[in-house]
């Protein structure tokens, strides 16, 4: 069962079974893509098999088993497309600006810009988050992590006065994370891309409305 999300570093190939030329990240991006894909249980050690180019004794002596290849492959997305969702929230720009960005970074995402339709997170974990407690925990982690980027900006957002002094930064980053999660589901329902900029376009006003 999954422990904590382990570091893609913590994840380095082992010298035993490892095949010539091996590249840990390019097979985690062809897991990840195949679970994001797939789902976790739907997802077979045939499928990555296949999709890694490993056998499964290579498979095994690089990752361990399926459940540590999926938290291996998760913390990729967290710590490649999901950080990039955060950094336009840094940028120096007014908070309407930036939740624009922000949202357009995720559009982007869950229209296929870096894999298929939806979220790696949002379209995957939730299934199996009821019954599997690790994959809770994974779950609540990543969502912690991305209310905590936003609850950030708008702190900084109501210290500049861009927001009422009444307004609830921890609430509103909720809101924000759930039309995100909101964007990813219908994107995987087939929603174009213009119906989700519209969701996102009608957030950013409500959040910064007056």
């Amino acid at each position: 069962m999954l422990s904590s999300v382990p570091s893609v570093a913590s994840v380095a190939p082992r010298r035993r079974g490892r095949p010539r030329q091996f590249d840990a990240d390019a097979a985690l991006d062809a897991a990840l893509r195949t679970f994001w894909r797939k789902g976790f249980q739907a997802t077979s050690l045939d499928d990555l098999t296949a999709a890694t180019g490993l056998n499964r004794p290579s498979l095994y002596a690089a990752f361990g088993n399926k459940d540590a290849l999926y938290a291996a492959a998760i913390a990729r997305y967290v710590a490649t497309i999901g950080r990039a969702f955060l950094i336009p929230l840094a940028a120096p720009v007014p908070l309407a600006a930036a939740l624009r960005r922000f949202f357009a970074a995720v559009v982007a995402t869950t229209c296929g810009a870096h894999g298929p339709l939806g979220c790696a997170i949002a379209c995957t974990l939730p299934a199996d988050a009821g019954h599997l407690p690790a994959l809770q925990r994974l779950l609540a982690g990543a969502l912690a992590e991305i209310d905590g980027a936003v609850q950030q900006r708008l702190v900084a957002a109501r210290a500049a006065g861009e927001l009422p002094p009444h307004a609830d930064p921890r609430v509103t980053a909720q809101l924000v994370v759930g039309t995100m999660l909101s964007l990813a589901i219908r994107a995987r329902a087939g929603a174009p891309r213009r119906e989700l900029t519209r969701i996102a376009s009608a957030c950013v006003a409500l959040v910064t409305s007056r």
